[in-house]
């Protein structure tokens, strides 16, 4: 397998991010995505928000010099979660789960959370390899599918 890579997002990440949140499928899967993943401006303005928020570690997912996507944690609910987006041409792969074990030693608070829609296994597998254990679960209101889903809540301890 291929060394994934973690670095600093760079501004001309964006529109690689923006290509891949476009991708239909991907939203139905993350669930939780952005009203509408085709508005470059909206996008531009959620991105400049993380980029210019110092509590927020982000870091572009790096596959043979190729950005294949991002991971990052923040604060949610008071408490520190992680989130992260593979580009699905990359599903399968193992790519989320080298990332997010490479990503838990610039994220070293605990505990730390992440949340992955129920029926999101790739999401779930990738968050028990790397420790996070199921502790709740949740509802939201997911954009992606223009309704209420139920949610699974990971935690990880150390």
């Amino acid at each position: 397998m291929n060394k994934v890579i973690l670095r600093d997002i760079k501004s001309g990440d964006l529109p690689v991010f923006f290509e891949h949140q476009k991708d239909d499928i991907a939203n139905q899967m993350a669930a939780f995505t952005s009203k509408d993943p085709t508005n470059w401006v909206q996008f531009c303005q959620h991105w400049n928000r993380i980029l210019t928020d110092d509590t927020i570690i982000k870091q572009a997912i790096i596959l043979e010099n190729k950005v294949v996507g991002h991971i990052s944690s923040f604060e949610m609910f008071a408490e520190r979660e992680v989130t992260y987006w593979v580009d699905r041409e990359h599903w399968g792969k193992g790519i989320a789960t080298d990332a997010l074990k490479q990503f838990l030693s610039l994220e070293t608070i605990r505990p730390l959370y992440a949340r992955a829609a129920k029926d999101n296994i790739g999401s779930r597998r990738v968050l028990e390899k790397c420790g996070f254990q199921l502790t709740g679960e949740d509802k939201g209101f997911a954009n992606a599918r223009n309704e209420e889903i139920e949610e699974f809540i990971f935690t990880l301890r150390y």
